[in-house]
């Protein structure tokens, strides 16, 4: 698993050129106590603070969501989820921080506003986790986020973009007063009600202030903009963690979060590829796309986990089919973290749609997810006390010689999209992992393909029928994955170019 960067031939100068220039954007830096990949300077910086504390890949994984949860609230809450892969000692665990539909039905079929949140599974998998794999006290973990939302954040272009795009839906779900619809750009933003819930959370965990004060609020929030969401659901919640799902992939193995989230697409890819590989370099791009619409069609299947490798794949390698499948969505955030005991984490944090539900708590100064709109058909029709497939899908390669890397990327549907493109370079392009990450990426959706506009291989697809709308490099709808891991007894982290991905050593 190589991670010195090399620079194209250079009979492809202008292709070389924009390589080189992503090259010198994309960093790979080796620890000696520890690493990470987080979708957000700040966020970054508090991994390495609790890093300096002593604390281990976990605890530092903890605190850089926390963070995400102050800074990037249009992505990630304590009104959302957690999913995670943890490795240690050989042995990788899958956390499932999300939560199932109420137990009442919603009135109606639009899930949106209350009716579209399901129970926040985020601070309990915190605790779960910690209880098993942490080291620091909890109040050590979450002071980085809680002092910096009492003392107050500089809201960004990407957030009061996120903002501005959701406004009508905040203010029609009871955020009217919440401080920051008023924030511009450049504004100073304090979340109190935020600082003192996390502050609570360190204190007791999931009893004392989340028990007595958040759960109620969430509840009656919910509850007031349509929702069904009891007290008693969140009672009944529990962090499921348990073992991912696994297929080889050439001489490592490629783990992936089991049901309800749909990594299994990108297991399910891979064993197709294991199994298909005798394809050249001309039309290897065309190829995974084709997969990529074939793994999709059973994206309503996933709770069925494992069971779903057994299942043929109708790939064409010649022609593109236009099955479509993958859908538009984008949102989440990626923390990735490793330590020099071998600990590594593969995160993601979310809230599904921008702001959630944009259902709004002003207890807590949180909104609330609306995963309950990732029901859709057939398996994944809305049923009480049940888990929706979920987007989030963090994977990890683990090699010989103790060999961990893990990958997490925002993206909905186009995470699996992503990593399998990674996976790609590493295996079969020869490219190690700054090239891997700086490539040219496409993404299937709503039927069409978008393609960053310098791929080198627009014009084989176009050739091959594929519809190619291209966008400028980096944009947001590409992913921005967080890579941590471990190899020759050391952690390392590296970023992505895109976003705001950034990387601290310790």
């Amino acid at each position: 698993m190589p991670v010195v960067a090399q620079v194209c031939p250079d009979e492809y100068a202008d292709l070389a050129a924009t390589h080189v220039s992503r090259l010198q954007r994309t960093s790979i830096r080796r620890g000696e106590w520890g690493a990470v990949s987080a979708a957000h300077p700040l966020a970054t910086e508090a991994s390495r603070d609790i890093f300096r504390l002593g604390g281990n890949a976990v605890d530092a994984a903890i605190a850089a969501q926390a963070v995400i949860c102050v800074v990037m609230p249009q992505a990630a809450g304590l009104g959302g989820d957690l999913l995670a892969l943890i490795h240690r000692n050989g042995i990788v665990s899958a956390v499932n921080g999300n939560g199932r539909s109420p137990e009442e039905a919603p009135v109606g079929t639009t899930l949106d506003g209350g009716s579209s949140v399901t129970v926040p599974g985020l601070v309990p998998a915190w605790v779960s986790a910690h209880e098993r794999f942490g080291l620091l006290g909890m109040s050590n973990i979450l002071r980085p986020a809680a002092d910096l939302a009492g003392r107050g954040i500089t809201v960004d272009q990407v957030l009061r973009t996120g903002l501005e795009r959701q406004a009508h839906r905040l203010a029609l779900y009871g955020a009217e007063g919440w401080s920051l619809l008023q924030k511009a750009k450049g504004d100073l933003w304090r979340q109190p009600e935020l600082e003192l819930l996390l502050r609570g959370i360190g204190e007791s965990g999931v009893n004392g202030y989340y028990t007595d004060v958040a759960i109620p609020a969430m509840a009656r929030a919910a509850q007031r903009n349509g929702g069904t969401l009891h007290i008693d659901d969140f009672r009944k919640h529990r962090t499921l963690i348990t073992s991912p799902i696994s297929v080889g992939w050439g001489d490592r193995t490629l783990l992936v979060q089991p049901p309800a989230a749909q990594g299994v697409l990108l297991a399910m890819a891979a064993q197709w590829l294991n199994g298909h590989d005798r394809f050249s370099d001309d039309n290897r791009q065309h190829v995974l796309v084709e997969l990529i619409n074939s793994v999709f069609a059973h994206r309503d299947e996933a709770k069925r986990g494992a069971s779903l490798l057994a299942l043929p794949l109708e790939v064409d390698v010649l022609r593109a089919q236009h099955r479509g499948g993958p859908r538009s969505y984008l949102h989440t955030a990626a923390v990735s973290t490793a330590d020099a005991g071998g600990l590594v984490v593969s995160s993601l944090v979310s809230m599904f749609d921008d702001f959630g539900s944009a259902v709004f708590v002003p207890e807590l100064g949180i909104v609330l997810n609306n995963r309950a709109a990732g029901f859709t058909n057939g398996e994944n029709t809305w049923a009480p006390r049940t888990f929706p497939v979920h987007t989030l899908a963090p994977a990890m390669l683990t090699g010989l010689g103790g060999e961990v890397l893990a990958l997490a990327t925002p993206g909905a549907d186009g995470q699996v999209q992503t990593l399998l493109q990674i996976l790609s370079h590493l295996r079969w392009q020869g490219e190690d992992l700054a090239s891997a990450l700086t490539a040219p990426r496409w993404r299937s959706q709503d039927g069409s393909l978008v393609v960053e506009d310098d791929h080198p291989d627009m014009e084989e697809l176009i050739a091959r029928g594929h519809h190619l709308t291209p966008l400028p490099s980096g944009d947001d709808i590409f992913g921005a994955v967080a890579v941590a891991g471990y190899q020759d007894k050391n952690p390392f982290a590296a970023s992505d170019w895109r976003r705001q991905v950034t990387t601290g050593i310790l």
